[in-house]
């Protein structure tokens, strides 16, 4: 091997050898920031949605779309509704869930919070749907028209399951005016069978809390002989009620061609979000949120571009990751990198930052150490060539003897191997041998 690859090469041994610790401390710490910060997302999370053909198991498999670009599998649990799903969030058995604004037995965001779950902000509007037959409506009123809840007493109306979280939204609607629910022939069918018994006649009222891209929704405001019922009164439930809004179904805004609805619809409405509990990673969270922005950010029957998601008329804490996302949209490493690797770079960012205030001044050791591990080579000789001078004229020892223990010190130092920029000291070592040598012949 040609002398000077020898010598780089020894050179690097040493180096590595010196900073052989700092570089063990740095991945240690490194390995135990990476344990401890959990940057890689799980593979799975549950997502408890709702009925069938409803807005939420919609929304839910649009969301398992953009989540299974990502790698992560979101898999879909039928539930009752929002009730349903805030039960199951409580209790562990999902992770995710749809819940519908006033579900909670609170509606401050304070104590909402102490239960364990985050929210992903809001993401749409639910208005209350209360469909209701033509001819049901002559019987209570001349013009067949409804536009205020009493005006139900003594037809058969549907308020769906109870883990819907509608029967008990229409309870307090009931009580704010004052009508006893016994008065009123109330079912609690799920969804489908009650609109099968609605358009068979069995039923003259239903009543929906969904987002309009439901399916039932849709196809029942183009039903013939099918009304939507106006809430004359929507701006005082919204006073009444913390967690209601008025909204507006614009004229023709179900079908333009054919003027569905005739006229603007008053309507009363809740905001749903997306909860989380606490032991979700963060990573899915980012992930979810930035999916809410795609589905939820245009333009729809009750709001405009860009107006949801939104951080607004939520009772429970917002989750950071989802803050952050709803201002500022997509993180800007992640508009260029993958996904897994600009998630990993942000999260161990300010980790990889603490490492390195803790590494840089410990980093100073490793000069020293490796001039020490040098130097050690040739200096370490120079005891033993102490000694030697030391007895150097002694009358029990000869300078033969002496003579053949200095030779076999030279043989080992002309076998010592040091970078070039140290061989002044391996030369200077000779030097003394040498020294000691002539003082020997001299005595």
């Amino acid at each position: 091997m040609p002398k000077n690859i020898r010598y780089t090469l020894l050179s690097l041994r040493d180096i590595l050898v010196s900073a052989g610790p700092f570089a063990l401390l740095a991945l240690g710490l490194l390995v135990l920031a990476y344990w401890w910060l959990d940057p890689n997302p799980p593979k799975h999370v549950t997502l408890a949605t709702g009925p069938a053909q409803s807005a939420y198991a919609e929304f839910g498999k649009r969301y398992a779309e953009r989540m299974a670009r990502q790698g992560i599998e979101l898999r879909l649990i039928p539930s009752e509704g929002s009730s349903e799903n805030l039960t199951w969030l409580r209790e562990g058995k999902v992770d995710l869930g749809f819940v519908q604004g006033g579900s909670g037995e609170t509606g401050s965001s304070g104590a909402a919070g102490e239960s364990g779950l985050e929210s992903l902000g809001s993401l749409f509007v639910e208005p209350v749907w209360l469909f209701y037959r033509t001819e049901s409506a002559r019987k209570v009123s001349p013009d067949a028209t409804l536009n205020m809840l009493p005006q139900l007493k003594g037809l058969r109306v549907n308020v769906g399951t109870t883990g819907s979280g509608v029967p008990s939204l229409m309870d307090k609607l009931f009580e704010a005016n004052h009508v006893d629910p016994a008065g009123i022939r109330i079912s609690r069918l799920s969804q489908t069978p009650a609109t099968v018994a609605f358009l068979g006649g069995e039923l003259d009222a239903l009543v929906f809390a969904s987002a309009p891209e439901s399916l039932m929704v849709q196809m029942l405001l183009q039903t013939p002989g099918v009304k939507l019922m106006d809430f004359a009164q929507s701006e005082a439930y919204a006073r009444r009620f913390a967690f209601l809004t008025p909204v507006t179904l614009p004229r023709g805004v179900v079908d333009l061609a054919e003027n569905v609805p005739a006229q603007d619809v008053h309507l009363i409405a809740s905001t749903t979000t997306l909860l989380a509990a606490e032991h979700v990673h963060p990573a899915v969270l980012q992930l979810l949120s930035q999916a809410s922005l795609e589905l939820h950010g245009s333009s729809g029957w009750f709001n405009r571009a860009r107006e949801f998601p939104n951080t607004a008329n939520t009772e429970f804490t917002v989750a950071p990751e989802a803050e952050r996302t709803i201002k500022g949209g997509v993180p800007l490493m992640q508009r260029y990198l993958p996904f897994s690797l600009a998630n990993l770079m942000e999260r161990m960012w300010l980790a990889l930052g603490i490492i390195i205030a803790v590494l840089l001044p410990l980093s100073r050791i490793v000069p020293p150490l490796y001039e020490f591990r040098i130097r050690s080579r040739v200096f370490r000789w120079y005891g033993q060539l102490r000694e030697i001078e030391e007895r150097v004229g002694s009358a029990n020892e000869g300078s033969e003897d002496l003579l053949q223990e200095l030779n076999q010190l030279e043989s080992r130092v002309e076998k010592i191997s040091v970078p070039l920029s140290y061989t002044d000291e391996l030369y200077a070592l000779r030097n003394h041998i040498e020294l000691v040598r002539h003082r020997l012949q001299r005595a």
